[in-house]
C-alpha cells in the first residue's frame, strides 16, 4: 500500500466499534496497510474517504485480469521487489503459442497438452494458464476460425496476437465476452487498438521498441481512457529481457513512475530455437519479474520444473507450505487397507506419502490441518492432539471406507494413544514408526 497504517487511521471514523472484525480503528488501519483487510469492512467510512483511500492504496503495478470465470488469470498487483519484504501477489502466467500457420495436427496437439498437463503438488493443481493465438497471415477470417476452434475445445484465457486491428477485431468477436488480452498496441496502431479494447472491455498489451517508447504509449493510452494494460518493451534476448524486467519493476515501486506501473509480457519463444534454452530463459523471467511468459510449446520435462519454480517463488515466505486437509488415497486402497494420519506440513506430507508409495502397500492417509506445522511442532502447540485427530477421523468419514477400525499414528506422538482411544471408542490406535524411512517395513507387516 502507498499509505502507512497511521495515515490510513487518520482518515477512519475512529469509532472503535469492532464491526470490521478488529477491536480498534488503529488495528484495522494496520491491517489495511498490510493488505490483510478490505476497506469495505468498515460500515462508517464515507464515500469520499473510500475513493481517496482506494486511489492511494492502489498497488504501484496495476492488477490486470485476463479472461472470465474460473479460467481468469490475474497478473500484476505487485508491491515489492523481493518476496521476503512481503510476498509476491500473482504468479507469473505461462502461455502456449498457437499460430494460424500451424496445421490441424499441431493445433490439436497443443490444445491437448494445454488441457492434459496437470500436476498435483502440495494440494494444488499446477498447470499452464493461457493460450496465445498468433496471426501470421493477416487474414481476419482465418484468425477468427482458429480462435473459434480453440474456444470450442477449451475455456482457457486467451491472448490474441496481431498488429492489424481488423484481425484483432475478428478474433475478439470470435470469443465474445471472454475478455482476451489484445496484443499489441504500437505507435502505428494505438488508436485503433484502444478503440477495440474499450468497445469490448478487454485488457490491452502495449509494445514499444524500448521502455521509453513503451512508457510514452501507456501515457497516451491512459489519456484515451485505457486502464488495463500489459507492457512489452520489445526485448527479444535473454539479457535485454532481464534488464528490462528489473527496470520495469523498479520504476513504479522505487521511483513512483506510473507509466511503467503495469504487468509485463515476455516471449522466450522468440528468443531461441532450443526448447531447453527457452525453458531456462523462462525460469529466469519467472524470478525477475515477468507477468506473462509465452512458450512455443508445452513439454512435461520442462513445464513441470517451471511450474514448481513458480510455486516456490510465489509462495508466501511468511506462511508454511501446507496441503489440504482430508483423505488421500495412495495406491488404490481398499476396505482392509491401513489408515495413517499426519499433519498438513507439505514436507511432512511428501515424505510420508512417498514412503507409503515405496512400500507398495495401498493405504489411506489422513492429513490434518495443523496450520502447516510438522508433527512434533503441531503436537507441542496443541494442534495435533487426540481431540483434533479424533475430529478429523469423524469429519472425513474414513470409517465408512474400511472394515477395520485401526488408526496408525506417528511414533513421535505415541503418548497420545490412550487419549485417542478414549476420543475414538472402538478404535485400535497403533503406534507407527518414529522415522518416516521405517514406514515401508512397517506397512509390509500390516494385518487387518
Amino acid at each position: 500500500m502507498a499509505l502507512t497504517g497511521i495515515e490510513i487511521f487518520k482518515k477512519l471514523p475512529k469509532t472503535n466499534c469492532g464491526k470490521c472484525g478488529v477491536p480498534t480503528c488503529l488495528a484495522f488501519a494496520m491491517q489495511l496497510a498490510a493488505g490483510k483487510a478490505e476497506l469495505s469492512a468498515c460500515p462508517f467510512v464515507s464515500d469520499a474517504v473510500k475513493t481517496e483511500l482506494s486511489e492511494a492504496s492502489a498497488p504501484p503495478i496495476r492488477q490486470v485480469v485476463i479472461g472470465t470465470g474460473d479460467s481468469a488469470v490475474k497478473t500484476g498487483g505487485e508491491t515489492v521487489l523481493f518476496r521476503h519484504e512481503k510476498t509476491f501477489v500473482n504468479p507469473a502466467a505461462l502461455a502456449v503459442l498457437i499460430s494460424d500457420e500451424m496445421n490441424d495436427a499441431q493445433v490439436e496437439e497443443r490444445i491437448k497438452k494445454f488441457s492434459e498437463l496437470r500436476y498435483e503438488r502440495v494440494g494444488l493443481t499446477l498447470k499452464p494458464d493461457l493460450i496465445a493465438v498468433k496471426d501470421t497471415k493477416g487474414d481476419p477470417g482465418a484468425f477468427a476460425a482458429l480462435v473459434s476452434r480453440i474456444t470450442g475445445r477449451t475455456n482457457a484465457a486467451l491472448i490474441l496476437m496481431s498488429l492489424k486491428p481488423e484481425v484483432i477485431s475478428a478474433g475478439v468477436k470470435a470469443c465474445a465476452g471472454q475478455k482476451p488480452l489484445i496484443y499489441a498496441a504500437t505507435g502505428d496502431n494505438a488508436e485503433a487498438m484502444a478503440g477495440i479494447a474499450k468497445e469490448n472491455s478487454c485488457p490491452l498489451a502495449v509494445r514499444g521498441r524500448d521502455l521509453d517508447e513503451t512508457a510514452g504509449l501507456t501515457q497516451k493510452l491512459e489519456a484515451a481512457g485505457i486502464r488495463d494494460m500489459v507492457i512489452d518493451p520489445g526485448s527479444r534476448s535473454a539479457r535485454q529481457a532481464l534488464e528490462d524486467e528489473v527496470a520495469a519493476r523498479r520504476a513504479p515501486l522505487l521511483n513512483k513512475f506510473r507509466p511503467l506501473g503495469f504487468p509485463t509480457i515476455t516471449f522466450p519463444c522468440e528468443m531461441t530455437q532450443d526448447p531447453m534454452e527457452e525453458a531456462l530463459i523462462a525460469s529466469i523471467l519467472i524470478a525477475k519479474y515477468a507477468g506473462i511468459i509465452v512458450l512455443s510449446d508445452l513439454a512435461g520435462e520442462s513445464l513441470f520444473p517451471l511450474l514448481v519454480t513458480r510455486l516456490n517463488i510465489f509462495t508466501d515466505p511468511q506462511r508454511p507450505m501446507a496441503t489440504r486437509e482430508g483423505i488421500y488415497e495412495i495406491g488404490k486402497p481398499g476396505d482392509n487397507s491401513p489408515v495413517l494420519v499426519t499433519t498438513n506440513f507439505s514436507l511432512t506430507y511428501f515424505i510420508v506419502s512417498g514412503e507409503i508409495e515405496t512400500s507398495r502397500v495401498p493405504s489411506w492417509l489422513l492429513v490434518q490441518d495443523a496450520e502447516g506445522l510438522s508433527v512434533l511442532t503441531a503436537w507441542a502447540a496443541d494442534k495435533f492432539v487426540a481431540e483434533t485427530i479424533a475430529a478429523l477421523v469423524k469429519k472425513t468419514g474414513i470409517a465408512d471406507k474400511i472394515k477395520h477400525k485401526k488408526l496408525v499414528i506417528p511414533g513421535a506422538v505415541a503418548r497420545i494413544s490412550g487419549e485417542l482411544e478414549e476420543e475414538l471408542p472402538g478404535w485400535e490406535i497403533i503406534i507407527g514408526p518414529r522415522e518416516a524411512a521405517h514406514i515401508p517395513a512397517f506397512l509390509r507387516q500390516w494385518k487387518t
